[in-house]
């Protein structure tokens, strides 16, 4: 029993505890009381500071911390001046911007910060947050500087105003005359048109509406019955004579062709232009009561020529010279006293045939002029140009009285309808767009075709439907009022460069790159 005790004695000593369980010793700091100066003294007695110094005065010198040779000197006083003057400034800035008084209305805080070139907001910035940027930007520009932006916007709008402005200068005696002589004859004419449209609205509604499904169903049964090789190059151009028993052609040879209607045999090949040709149209009274030996025709070309042309001769009876680049359409004034021509110099032309002079050279569009049309009054004329605007101009004033603006590219037809109060304008944006000279906006866009729209062309006795032509080789026929595709005419091997309804509405005519010319008749 004795024996057993010790062991197990020894075998608890033998045990240690795991070592996360132990305490780690903590070191205590020695404290020393009571002074240090003994031990002071003897280490300056043993000299240690002054060798200590001295080595670390080299070090510093060495390491090029110690400067103890050029004299420069660290003034301390100076930064401290500085220091105190920016946060003076500070002080003052934050007393000025207390001073300084800012609108609570947010549209004009935006305003202001616009003006002084700053942003008008910030992200995640409120309008209190805005007045405070505002104040604190014055109070270091000024408000001066507010005031001078102002000034200087002032200045910019009245410099812009006063160039937007129309300008007139004088014109010719003969310019007064002729305005005089367009007013004169466009008055009855108007009224004459006022008083056929107030019979036509007595017409009962029912016999209308079958007029006009007659009209459709014979329009719908449209084909081609004549397609003749008018030239060795691109036709460019196309027009009926008053009598519809002859078409004139226009060629990029230079040459222009008379041709017969229906059965499309050649006259005549008239010869003068030695480029492309623009246009050819027949004087207003050609082939009704119009000598032959008379001006009966008008051309244009794209080096500038414009050419009169008679029934009995192959060569030009006169030239008009005036234009020193391309000029791109010519057209008669329903009168045929007066032919207006458009040129890529950015302005049109009126030229006066009975006193053989240019009475009006008008500018307006800011690049070239592309076509003109006349009101069938013989009042307005219409001007489509490659700045993708339009605009009508009154004849008897001289005065822009509407400005076409909504097509996206150039506008390249242009034409009155026979109803007095409808414009059609053609464009490069594959559109085609109807405007109201009424209400004086566009009140129908018809998205025509694929390609730009060459030519549109209202029937010219009551404007009962529209004709479209385009890049994408058909022309097309629109319902007028209504605006709905009515057939297509297609046939043409290129692109659709200029087309024509006849005097009587029975006859349609096409012409195409492809250098055909091709004749539509109801069947």
């Amino acid at each position: 029993m004795a024996s057993t005790r010790p062991s197990s004695t020894v075998q608890a000593t033998k045990t240690k505890a795991p070592d996360d369980l132990v305490a780690p010793v903590v070191k205590k700091p020695h404290i020393y009381y009571g002074s240090l100066e003994e031990k002071e003294r003897e280490r300056l007695a043993k000299g240690e500071s002054g060798l200590l110094g001295k080595e670390g005065l080299k070090a510093g010198i060495e390491a090029g911390n110690i400067n103890i040779t050029s004299g420069e000197v660290f003034e301390i006083e100076e930064h401290i001046s500085e220091r105190q003057a920016e946060v003076l400034a500070e002080f003052e800035r934050r007393k000025r911007a207390r001073q300084i008084n800012v609108s609570t209305d947010d549209s004009e805080v935006k305003a202001c910060l616009r003006a002084l070139g700053e942003p008008i907001t910030l992200f995640g910035e409120g309008p209190a947050e805005r007045r405070e940027r505002l104040r604190n930007i014055l109070s270091v520009v000024g408000t001066d500087a507010l005031k001078k932006t102002k000034k200087d916007d002032e200045k910019s709008k009245k410099s812009k105003e006063e160039y937007q402005q129309t300008w007139y200068h004088e014109g010719p005696h003969s310019l007064k005359v002729a305005r005089l002589w367009i007013a004169n004859y466009s008055l009855p004419r108007a009224m004459k048109r006022l008083e056929e449209a107030r019979l036509h609205k007595e017409i009962p509604e029912t016999t209308r509406t079958s007029q006009m499904q007659e009209l459709h169903k014979s329009l719908r049964s449209l084909n081609n019955f004549c397609s003749q090789i008018g030239d060795d190059r691109p036709i460019s151009y196309c027009h009926f004579s008053p009598n519809s028993k002859m078409l004139a052609t226009a060629c990029w040879s230079g040459l222009c062709k008379l041709w017969s209607v229906p059965d499309c045999n050649l006259l005549h090949t008239l010869r003068g232009h030695n480029t492309n040709v623009g246009a050819i149209v027949f004087h207003p009274k050609s082939t009704v009561s119009l000598d032959q030996k008379d001006v009966n025709l008008a051309s244009c070309a794209a080096d500038g020529s414009v050419k009169l042309w008679s029934l009995d001769s192959d060569e030009p009876v006169a030239d008009i010279e005036g234009h020193t680049v391309r000029v791109a359409r010519v057209t008669w004034h329903p009168s045929g006293r007066f032919l207006g021509t458009t040129c890529y110099d950015r302005s049109w032309r009126l030229w006066d045939l009975e006193a053989q002079e240019e009475i009006l050279h008008q500018e307006g569009h800011s690049m070239g002029v592309y076509d003109i049309a006349f009101h069938q009054d013989g009042s307005l004329a219409g001007t489509g140009g490659l700045d993708a605007f339009g605009r009508v101009w009154d004849l008897r004033t001289g005065r822009c009285i509407m400005f076409l603006e909504g097509h996206l590219k150039e506008i390249y037809g242009i034409n009155f309808s026979p109803n007095g109060y409808h414009i059609a304008t053609g464009s490069g944006d594959n559109t085609c767009k109807v405007w109201d000279l009424r209400q004086r906006r566009c009140v129908y866009t018809i998205p025509a075709h694929q390609n730009l729209v060459t030519g549109v062309k209202f029937e010219p006795i009551h404007g009962n439907f529209l004709l479209t032509g385009a890049y994408d080789n058909t022309a097309k026929i629109w319902t007028h009022p209504g605006w709905s595709p009515l057939k297509t005419l297609a046939g043409h091997e290129g692109k659709v460069m200029g087309l024509d309804i006849s005097s009587d509405g029975q006859l349609i005519a096409t012409c195409s790159y492809d250098r055909t010319f091709k004749l539509w008749m109801a069947e």
